[in-house]
């Protein structure tokens, strides 16, 4: 019952954002047929018949109801139809979205992934060890999380790429490649030229991490069946991970999951900074074109992985912490 219930909360959610999806768009000023002749540079007035033409392609010919509208919309969606892109027109926006995405899965979900667990073991350990030389790094971890993305990542732009020539200025992949393969000289590449916006979003979000685990453990320590274990005469580091750190990491795990919700959006100002293809360019490439599918598709998509994120989770939690089960 209690996973019924949850699992009918999430598609009330979907269904609201998916409604949301559709009528914002309409509200913006604009047409996407205008966006289209002045990327086409098309000079004196066009004629019924171009203008009816480009309509049919978009899917903004439909004359009827906003009612009528929606239906079609969600009709779209269930057969997979989230439009034609302007920005990069005439290429459907799947298509788009199917080959920015694997870039920033791969970039943004391996980073936080990696910032995620390298914070909680160095901020269980500072936690533990309070005073220790690990414990006085992490003003400098928080000054980081400070600093704004960009100017980190021009900052490593300029010291390794200007200056010592160690990774490219930019890009996924070099251009040079015929195209991308699963084969090893095409991997290594894209993760060469992946180390650096990688880097940028590790040492910007690690600080983070780290002080929120600290600080949890510091409180969990106190605890009276962290006293009752060590009086069992239980090993410093069964103590440590299993009852301190296990409860410790509860908080942290849902901002995880959030986290990797928010991995499909990408990073818009670092993906931007190292032109990397990821789903944050493509992003800004459709809100400068006022590309509004493609837009729309996007929010789609990352609505969508939000939510199932925080329901995965959500229905993990229960394993992670056995206190929950019995509130069910």
């Amino acid at each position: 019952m209690q996973i019924a219930r949850k699992l009918g909360f999430y598609l009330v959610a979907l269904w609201a954002a998916i409604t949301l999806n559709f009528f914002i768009p309409r509200a913006l000023p604009g047409s996407p047929v205008d966006a289209v002749l002045a990327k086409l540079a098309l000079r004196g007035p066009v004629s019924p018949d171009t203008r009816r033409s480009i309509e049919v392609m978009l899917g903004a010919d439909q004359q009827g109801p906003l009612i009528v509208e929606y239906f079609q919309y969600i009709r779209g969606l269930l057969r997979g139809d989230l439009g034609v892109s302007v920005t990069y027109f005439p290429t459907p926006v799947t298509t788009i979205i199917g080959q920015s995405l694997p870039w920033t899965l791969i970039l943004v979900g391996l980073a936080t992934t990696i910032t995620f667990l390298l914070g909680i073991s160095l901020g269980t350990i500072a936690g533990w060890k309070r005073g220790s030389w690990l414990d006085s790094i992490i003003p400098a971890t928080t000054i980081m999380q400070a600093v704004p993305y960009f100017w980190l990542a021009l900052l490593f732009i300029y010291i390794f790429s200007v200056n010592l020539g160690w990774f490219p200025v930019g890009s996924g992949y070099d251009v040079t490649l015929v195209r991308p393969a699963f084969d090893y000289p095409f991997i290594s590449n894209a993760v060469y030229h992946g180390f650096l916006p990688a880097l940028t979003i590790v040492l910007s979000s690690l600080g983070g991490w780290l002080l929120g685990m600290r600080n949890m453990m510091v409180s969990t320590l106190s605890e009276d069946y962290i006293l009752t274990a060590e009086a069992k005469g239980l090993s410093p580091r069964r103590v440590m991970v299993m009852y301190a750190a296990r409860n410790a990491v509860l908080p942290s795990v849902s901002g995880f999951a959030i986290s990797l919700g928010f991995v499909v959006s990408g990073s818009i100002v670092v993906e931007t900074v190292f032109s990397y293809p990821g789903i944050g360019f493509t992003m800004l490439q459709a809100v400068q074109n006022n590309d509004y599918a493609l837009m729309q598709g996007l929010f789609l998509i990352i609505t969508v992985s939000v939510l199932a994120a925080n329901l995965v989770v959500d229905l993990l939690y229960g394993i992670i912490d056995p206190r929950t089960r019995a509130r069910g």
